[in-house]
């Protein structure tokens, strides 16, 4: 019986080590796959691409093309004192976009405020550098 408690704790040991990594970083792949900047929220991952005069904000759900299909959402931008907000739509199956003229240098930080069919609302905050 002086086994038992030992086989315990190697097979607790061996789970947790074999499970840290799905744990620490939930599956997500978090790298950029269009160059931007990847949050996560409500479970998904947002990938913000910014330019002078187009955002994109990419969508994925695990690694997974998120459906854009129906969302509505508007972009917060707040570039030194000055604020901006703009809607963002549909533009192909997994972004939203929005197109204008905009302040987009390192320092400006963006919100994204995003309604997907079927899921909650997310509230995205992203700061360029």
């Amino acid at each position: 019986m002086k086994f038992a408690p030992r086989i315990a704790i190697l097979f607790t040991s061996a789970c947790l080590a074999f499970s840290a990594p799905v744990l620490a970083g939930g599956g997500h792949d978090h790298t950029p796959k269009h160059g931007g900047i990847v949050v996560e929220a409500n479970d998904l991952d947002f990938e913000l691409v910014a330019k002078a005069d187009l955002i994109t904000v990419h969508v994925r759900d695990h690694g997974k093309v998120a459906s854009t299909k129906g969302a509505t959402g508007k972009l917060t931008i707040l570039a030194g004192a000055e604020k901006t907000e703009v809607a963002l739509a549909p533009a192909g199956e997994d972004r939203m976009e929005a197109k204008g003229s905009f302040k987009v240098a390192a320092g400006t930080r963006i919100v994204a405020t995003i309604n997907l069919a079927g899921k909650k609302p997310a509230n995205v905050r992203f700061a360029l550098k």
